[in-house]
Order: structure tokens, then sequence, then C-alpha cells
């Protein structure tokens, strides 16, 4: 799969001092969903708008489709569509007016046959003709995205696009994202919700203070960094591990119990003798449990990892 976005040793500081991005390199490919990860001023923004051409580069380089963001300025902003986080629209206009208005800014001459396609994919064509004001706050991100896909765009920017909208619109957005990428369309998706970047991302990019920490496949990132944990309630909850289960690295939880790790993807586990030597300790096993870490557990481990 070919690069559709390089990003090369890119630097971001601002007037005031404060150095946002510290020599970041990306490379995005086309076809695939990126989901973008960090907490609150790591520098996702920042990275978007400079790859969009919305801020200027302190050092380094970007392409976009082959088209470098400074020297080809207005060939790279016509293949890329952005929703931002703020809901910038105006009240007054009228949903398709908004997207054909749009589509003049970019020069693409009108299409309402592909307006309509559009409005259709985001449930939005029965309110094509309503002004924004009377929308709810749901509906408003749509029309953001209507406008960004208005040109065709071949990457689309998703800032924080699940923002203050309920859980069953934010599934369906993962709907229109799966059929969009089933389109060829590049996605580079920023959130705050993990599972969001769990259920749709191809791939994951951890960013914080200003420094990509990892890009990786999200499935082989799941099975190297993924632990899994079995919770072992006995009869007789313990105060402390026994010695004879030392070698385990048995952890003690909640209420008594006993928690062992263990990495799925070894030849042997451990399970077997690990319950075999319980049992000869004098344990009674009353109840197991497994627990599979999440993206969201691997994100916090990364990030509180980085800050000790």
């Amino acid at each position: 799969m070919a690069d559709i976005v390089s990003v090369r040793d890119v630097q971001k500081t601002y007037d005031s001092g404060f150095q946002a991005l510290k020599t970041v390199s990306l490379d995005i490919r086309e076809g695939e969903v990126l989901a973008l990860l960090g907490p609150n001023g790591a520098g996702k923004t920042t990275l978007i708008s400079l790859i969009c051409g919305i801020a200027r580069l302190t050092g380094g380089t970007i392409t976009v489709g082959g088209h470098d963001v400074v020297t080809d300025y207005r060939a790279t902003r016509r293949l890329i569509g952005l929703v931002p986080q703020e809901l910038h629209l105006d009240p007054f206009e009228k949903v398709i007016n908004a997207m054909r208005f749009t589509r003049g800014l970019f020069g693409f001459p009108q299409d309402d046959a592909l307006i309509e396609k559009v409005l259709r994919r985001l449930a939005l064509w029965e309110k094509r003709d309503s002004r924004i004001i009377e929308l709810s706050g749901g509906m408003k991100r749509r029309v953001l995205i209507a406008k960004a896909l208005a040109h065709s765009p071949r990457i689309l920017f998703l800032d924080e696009p699940s923002a203050g909208v309920d859980v069953e619109l934010r599934k369906d957005m993962w709907r229109i994202v799966d059929e969009l990428k089933k389109d060829g369309v590049t996605i580079i998706l920023t959130t705050h919700y993990i599972e969001e970047a769990e259920a749709i991302a191809d791939r994951i990019a951890v960013i914080d203070k200003g420094e990509i920490k990892l890009i990786q496949e999200k499935a082989e990132l799941m099975r190297q960094m993924g632990r899994k944990q079995m919770i072992i309630e006995l009869q007789q909850p313990v105060d402390a591990v026994p010695d004879t289960l030392a070698p385990y690295g048995l952890e003690l939880g909640e209420g008594g119990t006993l928690v062992y790790s263990y990495d799925t993807r070894g030849e042997r586990t451990g399970i077997t003798k690990l319950l075999s030597d319980i049992s000869a300790a004098g344990l009674t096993l009353r109840d197991v449990q497994t627990h599979q870490s999440s993206l969201e557990d691997i994100f916090v481990d990364l990030v509180q990892g980085d800050a000790q």
C-alpha cells in the first residue's frame, strides 16, 4: 500500500516559545484508517493543521499525494477534507447550499448528483432545505462531514468527530467511516474515545508531548502489548500470596483474590501447573475469570510509563 501523506522531521514552535511538535515523522498509507491518539495538548490538532496547510511549519517537510504542502498548497488542499472539532457553520444557511458553497471554494462546478449522494449517505437528504440553526448538534456534525466531502477528497481528517454526540450517532459515524474506506478514502481520526479507535482503525499512532511514541498495526499492537490476566477467587480469601506460589509472580487482588498475568503468545501459559500448585498449597478454588487488556489499557500504560 503506497503512502499518500509523508511527514518528515516536522517541528512546530509558536511565537510564545511553546514547542507543540518535536521532530515528528509519520507516513500515512493510502486507503487506511489511522487513529491518532493522545491526551489533551499532545499535538494532535497541531499536526493535522500542519498537514492541511492551516498552520505554518517551523521545520521539516510534509507532502500530500506527492505535493509539498508549502510550495504546492492548492494541489494538496484539494486532496484533503477536514472535519474540525468546532462547529463553525453559518446558522442561517441551508444544508444543501453549505455543500454547494464548499465545492465552489475549491473551484469545482456544481454537482447536484454528488451532493445528493453525500447527503443521503449521511442521512441529511431530508434536511437539505433546513437551515443549520434548526438542526441538532449531531446533525450539525454530519453537515461538517458533508462539507468536507463536497469536493470528493482522497484524504479525510476527522478531528474528534464524536465529541458531543450520543453513543448511537457515534456508532453510525463508524459505519460511515467504513463506507468511505471502501470507496478508497484515507481517513485520519483523532479521538478521546479509545473504543472508537479500537472499532474502526487499521493502525494506531500515539502522540504525547509533541512526539510520536508509537505507530503500529492495531491487531499487532494488541497482540504484542496486550496482556491477559486470570483472576482466581478462593473459597477462603488470603492476606498474602503463599511462598510456594512465588515463582508465578502472582499479585494479591481485591477481596483476597490471586491475579496471574500471562502471555497469550507463549507456547505454555503455565495455567495448568499453577492450578495444580494452588491445590497443593491447600487452597480451594471458588471461581476463575480472565481479562484481556484493551487498547485503552495499552494507551494508558504508554502515556503513564512515559511520564514516570
